[in-house]
């Protein structure tokens, strides 16, 4: 069988423009205010001019194709924000609006008898090759991403197949969409926008970006790859038609968690995302002219269940074995020292602080060890010892975590101490953190992983392929696209297709709130916490930071003299 993933979900979707991230006032439960975005907002005229900035990645990716299934990664995108055109940004409370560099307006312009879209292009907007940003750019990427043709090995479909036509306007730089169901998350569309030639054939969407970024539109345009040292290295692209960018450079490095924090200690690194790691928290704080951007992320921990996997493939022995974790441990383990609070996530669609979250959990809320134990009888595993059996095989589960990450690590040795008592045995595989996901998520090569999501301003369109049921593929094979629990339903597919169609905010989460319950009940992910968003940084660096929704202006990026 083979799999898609989405590693991380990106923008898209219009239903959360109310639902920001966690505002101040939603900060009670904390111990200090918990912000919506930190990211030290330092005016252009304050901003240096020059300098070179060293971006700590959490690895080296090889597929530049943020639209391909292994280039759909927050890694990518860190890099790719700076290079690509997005039609739209978010604020730090999710609003959104038009990048001005690249769509000077886009608006529906008609509702019936069907919606149509109007976008006006900035005329200025180019691609590095010298070709205008055009018309012909959205029409391929609809035609590669509504997933007609399969060959496009596409991340996800949401919102390109409900398409029904991409056409010229008025002119090259007026692109009319016009849509044949009602797609309220249109915002999330062609964001981010490749050239047409990226999207020509399934060989070019699918292999030309594999270790090259053969064209840019940004403020930085690409320079060099060095694969020993795992480097990305772009520069300020002189002919860019915005305000240019403030450094000269950036050098995005490759590396595990531990050697991240090093790096800065050790003034190798400009900024890292620390994660949910108390150790590199309080390290990076300590480090001399370091310290660290806090805020609400848009993001989950969670566990994911392979429902694929022999082991697992039964939906009792899946529920029995989350009602066997005690999630708010979990939380609490891995939010110590990070002074935030250990809230439990019952949602996979809304984060605690967006509006109109729902806890959904339902009877898988709590651990339950009576009701699991009934559930794993039911299954016909027995205990007839320390571990049970089937047929004479024990109940072997396969946790599979990153190297170098001591936060999996530690959440593994619970779960695995939480299930002995049931009679599961966990067995925790390390793997190279380069290899985590391409070789062992995305392949379905594991039994339950842990990892985060994520999120974006828009909740249907970036997590619907997450949990979209597989389709049929070649001979008996099924395509699971960015659904890497490889579990779901009809059921759950028609409730997001509503509340993907409806403009109605209010109505279209109730839809989502009824898909999540019955997300639940699969057991496809079992959510932990919101993370907070903890980003190491240089104390004299503006502009860049704990983000939160808000899309980062690269341009504006860089030194002061003076930091706040």
């Amino acid at each position: 069988m083979k799999a898609r993933w989405i590693g991380a979900v990106l923008p898209g979707l219009l239903l959360a423009v109310s639902a920001c991230g966690a505002s101040p006032t939603e900060t009670a439960r904390s111990a200090s205010p918990v912000k919506a975005y930190d990211i030290n907002p330092v005016a252009r005229d304050r901003v240096s001019e020059g300098g070179t900035l060293r971006w700590g990645l959490t690895e080296y990716p090889t597929q530049w194709n943020q639209h391909h299934i292994d280039g759909n990664h927050a890694d990518v995108k860190t890099v790719m924000d700076a290079l690509m055109p997005h039609a739209f940004r978010s604020d730090e409370r999710a609003n959104i609006s038009v990048d001005p560099n690249y769509v000077l307006a886009a608006r529906v312009t008609a509702s019936a008898p069907r919606q149509v879209v109007t976008y006006t292009l900035n005329p200025k907007a180019k691609w590095s090759d010298g070709k205008p940003i055009t018309y012909l750019d959205y029409i391929a990427q609809w035609r590669a991403m509504r997933g007609v043709n399969t060959g496009y090995q596409v991340a996800s479909v949401t919102g390109y197949q409900d398409i029904a036509g991409v056409v010229k306007g008025q002119d090259d730089h007026q692109v009319v969409v016009t849509f044949a169901r009602p797609f309220g998350d249109w915002q999330s569309l062609f964001s981010p926008l490749y050239p047409a030639s990226a999207n020509v054939t399934p060989e070019a969407f699918n292999s030309a970006w594999t270790s090259r970024i053969p064209i840019t539109a940004g403020p930085f345009k690409f320079a060099a790859f060095d694969h020993t040292a795992k480097t990305v290295t772009i520069a300020r692209d002189t002919v860019w038609w915005g305000d240019k960018a403030k450094l000269d450079k950036i050098i995005f490095r490759g590396l595990e968690s531990d050697a991240r924090i090093g790096a800065f200690a050790n003034g190798e690194l400009d900024v890292f995302d620390i994660g949910p790691s108390a150790p590199d928290y309080a390290r990076a704080r300590t480090t001399q002219g370091g310290v660290v951007r806090q805020a609400a992320a848009p993001d989950f921990r969670h566990l994911t269940f392979n429902g694929e996997s022999p082991v697992l493939s039964d939906l009792r022995v899946r529920q029995a074995i989350a009602l066997g974790v005690d999630r708010k441990v979990l939380a609490q383990s891995d939010l110590q020292g990070l002074n935030w609070p250990a809230t439990l996530l019952d949602n996979h669609f809304l984060m605690n602080s967006q509006e109109g979250y729902q806890a959904n959990a339902g009877a898988l809320s709590k651990p339950d060890p009576a009701r699991a134990s009934r559930l794993l009888d039911e299954a016909g595993w027995k205990k007839t010892g320390l571990f049970r059996t089937r047929n004479g095989k024990e109940l072997a589960v396969r946790f599979v975590i990153p190297s170098g990450l001591q936060l999996a690590k530690s959440e593994g040795e619970i779960v695995q101490a939480m299930l002995r008592p049931l009679g599961v045995r966990i067995n925790l595989q390390t793997v190279p953190s380069g290899d985590f996901f391409t070789k062992y998520i995305i392949p379905g090569n594991y039994d339950i992983a842990p990892f985060s999501y994520v999120g974006t301003p828009f909740p249907v369109s970036s997590s619907y392929g997450t949990y979209a049921n597989g389709v049929s593929g070649p001979g008996d094979d099924i395509l699971w696209n960015a659904n890497l629990g490889r579990s779901g339903s009809r059921e759950i597919d028609t409730m997001l297709r509503q509340a993907g169609a409806e403009l109605d905010p209010v109505h279209a989460r109730a839809h989502l709130n009824a898909a999540d319950r019955m997300v639940w009940q699969q057991v496809n992910v079992l959510t932990l916490y919101q993370r907070p968003q903890n980003v190491a940084v240089r104390a004299n660096l503006a502009n860049i930071g704990a983000r939160g929704f808000r899309d980062l202006d690269y341009a504006d990026i860089g030194f002061v003299q003076n930091p706040s």
